[in-house]
């Protein structure tokens, strides 16, 4: 009986060991596979197509540096072609569409170079559906570019920044993935020793972008530390810039001249003046959108200057009201008429260089304007002559003068460092230092310091509020401090814009002035030593008080 009993209970406790086997099976399994979706990373690879995009036949998807861009490429037989808003944005601003004549221009430093457009992708330059682009080679003639093509979808990849790059090295051979964590797709494998360019730091993941197009994220044990790198390159302009300049620092002064008559009596005017070096009389300016200029050059003038030790840089203004300057320069024979005739005009009259002063320009002349300045520079550097350019201090309306490019191609960048406070603004000072300093910081993070010359002024504004009515006039040093003068008015020194400064009430109105004078001048120009600059210029003569040249050439060393 016990013995039966005992079988019979051990056919009831089998299956239950079966079920709780299975269960542990089954736990163990579970376990298992959520281990391997946790911990496992997947050997999914993304598709590229959905990556890159699919680009239409003829079309190629374009990577540029380590973004995609949503512009395409063209593709004609073996050729790619690139967008020309592209090619001036992110890799080379130097060729200028002519509209006009339907080409290419491409300043070298010594020649203006002309690629005429084709409607079919056979040339330099393809004109397809009133689109622009450039033929990759033709890119590569003046641009340092490192270029990847590939098919399955069809796509180039463009590296053109070699200095100062974000980089890390890989430290063992790993996958970059589409997205950060083991589970996101594979975009490509990379192996130790390559070179990646570091984009963002992540917890566990850093993003990426290889040199071949692809962008992603790689687990961060897996490269090394981000340091900025520079990668060395086999490619050389064919001709690059070169600058004439002065031994010392440049002293210029500018000379208001309103007519051929008033040339005769510069001997009155720098009767006085001592340590100015450079002069720079207002001789052109711009007369019609044909590129005709107004011309009161003398060489009379120029052979005096010249014998009391001036050089003189010949100025060319915009202020002409109803001339507009945008369609004046967006004109090839407009730029080039107005360029043979200030030639001309500085060698007739044995001119040392060409002033460019124009002012208020609109965004969309930017562009026309900086082909101006390649354009001359070409031939003011044939002929011997310095040329420079007069720049608003830097702000964000004005970023389309592009102080950078201009230090590429001219000598001198002038920063006007006056006009703070003008006509319309609030009652304020014309060149607070606060002010000019930072300006000389803003333009130099562009440009050049030793070929970058700060002006200052010469005069100052006198301010008059009536009945809440503002208005202001422009005077000069002396007439400045006659108006105190003659008010027995004290003025005190503001040292949080480095000026003196006097208020006074009159027949109901209020009075407000910022002075210029040697004090607030002495901290100007001591600017130029400080940050190395090229020099000096004023805003006017006529307007000086006759004690502050030496106070200039004191602090100008």
């Amino acid at each position: 009986m016990k013995r039966r009993a005992k079988k019979r209970e051990n056919r009831q406790v089998m299956p239950v060991m079966i079920v709780c086997i299975l269960i542990l099976i089954l736990a163990i399994v579970g376990l298992g596979t959520h281990f391997i979706r946790k911990y496992i990373p997947t050997k999914e690879r993304m598709d590229l197509t959905e990556y890159y995009g699919q680009p239409v036949e003829g079309e190629m998807a374009v990577v540029l540096g380590s973004s995609i861009m949503e512009e395409h490429a063209l593709k004609s037989g073996d050729q790619v072609y690139l967008p020309l808003d592209m090619v001036n944005t992110y890799l080379n601003q130097r060729y200028y569409w002519d509209s006009n004549d339907q080409q290419i221009l491409y300043a070298t430093p010594s020649e203006l170079q002309y690629y005429p457009a084709s409607e079919s992708g056979d040339g330099d330059v393809w004109l397809k559906d009133g689109n622009v682009y450039l033929r990759l080679a033709f890119v590569q003639k003046f641009t340092d570019l490192d270029v990847y093509i590939y098919e399955n979808p069809n796509r180039i990849a463009i590296q053109y920044q070699f200095t100062g790059v974000n980089a890390t090295t890989v430290k063992k051979d790993t996958s970059i993935r589409y997205q950060g964590g083991i589970k996101s797709p594979i975009l490509t494998d990379i192996n130790a020793g390559d070179t990646l360019i570091y984009l963002e730091e992540l917890e566990d993941w850093a993003k990426v972008a290889t040199m071949d197009g692809y962008i992603g994220y790689v687990q961060k044990d897996k490269i090394s530390a981000a340091e900025s790198k520079d990668f060395e390159k086999s490619f050389e302009e064919k001709e690059q810039y070169t600058y004439l300049t002065m031994d010392g620092k440049v002293n210029m002064s500018w000379h208001q001249v309103t007519s051929q008559d008033a040339n005769a009596y510069l001997a009155d005017t720098i009767a006085n003046i001592s340590g100015v070096n450079v002069i720079s009389p207002t001789w052109y300016y711009i007369q019609d959108t044909s590129g005709n200029i107004g011309n009161i050059a003398s060489a009379d003038y120029v052979t005096l200057a010249h014998e009391r030790g001036l050089k003189v840089w010949g100025l060319i203004d915009n202020f002409t009201a109803e001339v507009s300057t945008t369609e004046t320069l967006s004109q090839l024979a407009s730029r080039q008429n107005m360029i043979q005739q200030l030639i001309q005009s500085a060698t007739e009259v044995g001119l040392d260089g060409i002033n460019v002063d124009f002012e208020t320009l609109s965004e969309d002349a930017g562009p026309h304007f900086l082909e101006f300045l390649r354009e001359l520079s070409i031939e003011c550097h044939k002929n011997n002559l310095v040329l420079s350019v007069d720049n608003p201090v830097p702000e964000d309306f004005t970023s389309h003068y592009d102080r950078k490019e201009q230090g590429l191609v001219v000598d001198y960048i002038v920063i006007m460092g006056y006009d703070e406070h003008y006509v319309g603004s609030d009652a304020g000072s014309v060149a607070s230092l606060p002010w000019v300093e930072q300006g000389v910081q803003d333009t130099i993070a562009e440009t050049p310091a030793e070929r970058t010359i700060l002006a200052i002024p010469f005069y100052t504004r006198l301010w008059k509020t009536t009945g809440g009515a503002l208005t202001s006039e422009a005077i000069g040093m002396d007439e400045a401090q006659n108006v105190l003068t003659e008010n027995g008015v004290e003025p005190v020194w503001d040292g949080s814009v480095s000026q003196n400064y006097a208020t006074f009430e009159k027949d109901n109105s209020t009075y407000q002035i910022w002075m210029e004078d040697a004090q607030s001048i002495a901290e100007k120009v001591k600017l130029i030593p400080k940050y190395n600059l090229g020099g000096v210029a004023q805003w006017k003569l006529g307007f000086e008080n006759s004690s502050i040249w030496q106070t200039i050439s004191e602090n100008l060393q």
